[in-house]
C-alpha cells in the first residue's frame, strides 16, 4: 500500500500548526492562567515552550521521517525492541484519551456557535452551561463534532487534512486578529492586558512548584507534544524539507495565536468587570459568554469568536484521530475508510462515557493528559537521543541550512540529557500532586531538604536509572 504524503510545504505546516492551536489556546489556557495566576502562568508556559517545546517538536520529527511510520511501528523498526514497541501503544492510548474529551468540548463549542444567533445563553450564562455541560444533549454535539473530524480525516492526508487546514488556518489568524483589535478598544481593557502580560514576580516565586507542572502540561498541550502527532504529521515528510525550519514556523505560529487568543478573551472579560471568571472547564462558556451578553452586537461577536473556537477545535481533532488511523493503516494493512469507521465508533463510545459523567471528564482532561502528554515526550526525548543518537542529528541535518546544521550537536545533548530530566522533575511533581503524596521536609542525616530539594533528588535518581537503562553505542553520551 503506497503511503500518503504531504502535497506543499505549506499544507503540512499549516496542519501542523492546526493540530497545535486548537482547544489548547482557546479554551484551557483561560482555565490554566485563571487558576495560576495569569501572567504568572504565561511567563512559565512561554518558557517552556522556547525551552522545552521546540526541541521536543524536533525529536518528534527526526523520528517520524526517519520512520515514515505510525509512533508504534516506528519506534519498534528504528529501535528493534520489544520495550519500545510497547512503549508506542501508550501513544494511541493518549490519542484515545485527547480526543474522547476533545469531541465533548467540540460539541460545546458547536452549540454555542450556533446558539450565538439567537443569544440563547445570554440571560444567565453560568444557568445554561450547567444544564447542557454533561448529559444527553452533551453526547448529541459530541457525536455532531466526531462526525465532522471523521469525514475530513477519511479524505485522506492532501484531499482531507491538507486541504482543511489551509482554509481554516488563515481564518482563525484573521478572525482572532479582528476580534483583538475590537477588544482592546474597549472601556477597561487596559486590567486585562495587564493581568496577562505583567506577572506578579512575588506570586511567580511562592507558587512556582505549582505552576510548572500545569505550564508544561499546557506547552506540550498546544503544541500537540508528546502523543504522537507530529511524529505522525513527519512521517508524511520529504528528506527535502528543513525540519529545524518548519518546526521554528510551526511554533512561533502557535505562539502568535495563543497570545492572540489571550488578548481576545481576558480584555473582553475585564471591560465588562467579570475578572478573570471562575477558573474549571465551563471558564470559556459562562465569563466569556456572558461578556458576550452585556456588549453591543453580542450575539455577532458570539458567533465570530465561538466559529474561530470550532475552527481551531477541528483542526486539532483530525490530528488525533489520524494517529490511530495512521496505526492500523500501517500495521494491519486496514483501509482508511474502514479505519475511519471504527475508530469513530469506538470515539463515540468512549466520548459519550466522558460527556456524560462531569468527574471522569476533569480527571481525564486534566491530571491524565497532562502526566500522558509529559511522560510521552521524555520518551520521545530519550529515544532520540539515546536510541537514534548520531542518526537524529543527520536525520535533523537532511535539508537543513547552515545554522540547523551548527546546531544539530547541541540540540542532541539538549533533548538526550537536560529536557528529560526537566521534564521528570514536572512528572515527579505532577505524579506526587496527583497520589496526594505530601512532599514536605525531609531530614536525612540532620540535613533539613525542602520540597524542592526532596523533588530533585527523586528525579535525579530516575533519570541516572533512565540514562544507564538505555545506553547504546550511538548514543548521545
Amino acid at each position: 500500500m503506497t503511503r500518503e504524503s504531504w502535497q506543499t510545504r505549506i499544507g503540512f505546516i499549516l496542519a501542523a500548526v492546526g493540530s497545535a492551536v486548537g482547544l489548547g489556546n482557546l479554551w484551557r489556557f483561560p482555565w490554566m492562567a485563571s487558576e495560576n495566576g495569569g501572567a504568572a502562568f504565561l511567563v512559565v508556559y512561554l518558557g517552556v515552550v522556547l525551552l522545552v517545546g521546540v526541541p521536543g517538536l524536533l525529536a518528534e520529527f527526526t523520528i517520524g521521517r526517519r520512520a515514515r511510520r505510525n509512533p508504534v511501528g516506528a519506534l519498534r523498526d528504528l529501535s528493534d525492541s520489544r520495550f519500545w514497541s510497547a512503549f508506542g501503544h501508550v501513544f494511541v492510548v493518549t490519542a484515545v484519551a485527547l480526543l474522547s474529551f476533545y469531541s465533548v468540548v467540540g460539541g460545546w463549542i458547536l452549540r454555542y456557535f450556533a446558539e450565538s444567533f439567537t443569544g440563547a445563553y445570554f440571560a444567565d450564562p453560568g444557568a445554561h452551561f450547567a444544564a447542557i455541560d454533561y448529559g444527553a444533549a452533551a453526547v448529541g454535539f459530541h457525536l455532531l463534532f466526531l462526525a465532522a473530524t471523521a469525514v475530513i480525516v477519511l479524505r485522506g492526508v492532501r484531499r482531507g487534512i491538507e486541504r482543511a487546514t489551509k482554509v481554516m488556518m488563515p481564518a482563525i489568524l484573521v478572525l482572532l486578529g479582528g476580534l483583538a483589535a475590537w477588544g482592546l478598544t474597549l472601556d477597561g481593557a487596559a486590567a486585562g492586558v495587564a493581568f496577562y502580560l505583567t506577572p506578579d514576580v512575588g506570586y511567580l516565586r511562592a507558587n512556582f512548584l505549582d505552576i510548572l507542572p500545569a505550564a508544561a502540561g499546557q506547552a506540550l498541550f498546544t503544541l500537540s507534544l508528546g502523543a504522537g502527532t507530529m511524529l505522525t504529521y513527519a512521517s508524511y515528510l520529504g528528506e527535502d524539507r528543513s525540519l529545524a525550519a518548519d518546526g521554528a514556523a510551526i511554533a512561533v505560529l502557535n505562539t502568535l495565536v495563543g497570545v492572540l487568543a489571550g488578548v481576545v478573551v481576558f480584555p473582553i472579560l475585564f471591560a465588562l468587570g467579570a475578572g478573570a471568571g471562575p477558573a474549571g472547564p465551563g471558564a470559556l462558556f459562562v465569563s466569556l459568554a456572558g461578556a458576550f451578553a452585556a456588549l453591543p452586537y453580542g450575539q455577532v461577536v458570539g458567533a465570530a469568536f465561538f466559529g474561530v473556537v470550532a475552527l481551531a477545535a477541528l483542526s486539532s481533532s483530525i490530528s488525533m484521530l489520524e494517529i490511530p488511523v495512521a496505526f492500523l493503516v500501517d500495521e494491519y494493512g486496514v483501509s482508511r475508510r474502514r479505519a475511519v469507521a471504527g475508530l469513530a465508533g469506538l470515539f463515540a463510545v468512549t466520548g459519550s462515557v466522558v460527556a456524560l459523567d462531569p468527574d471522569l471528564f476533569g480527571f481525564v482532561a486534566g491530571p491524565l493528559v497532562d502526566l500522558l502528554l509529559t511522560g510521552g515526550l521524555v520518551g520521545f526525548m530519550l529515544f532520540a537521543g539515546w536510541v537514534l543518537g548520531v542518526d537524529a542529528v543527520a536525520e535533523l541535518r537532511a535539508g537543513a541550512g547552515a545554522l540547523a546544521r551548527s546546531l544539530a550537536t547541541p540540540w542532541l545533548y539538549a533533548v538526550g540529557v537536560a529536557l528529560p530530566a526537566f521534564l521528570m522533575f514536572t512528572l515527579v511533581s505532577a505524579l506526587a500532586a496527583a497520589a496526594g503524596v505530601p512532599v514536605g521536609p525531609l531530614s536525612v542525616f540532620g540535613l533539613e531538604l525542602d520540597r524542592t530539594r526532596v523533588l530533585l533528588v527523586v528525579t535525579a535518581l530516575v533519570a541516572v536509572a533512565s540514562f544507564l537503562g538505555l545506553r547504546r553505542p550511538q548514543s548521545v553520551l
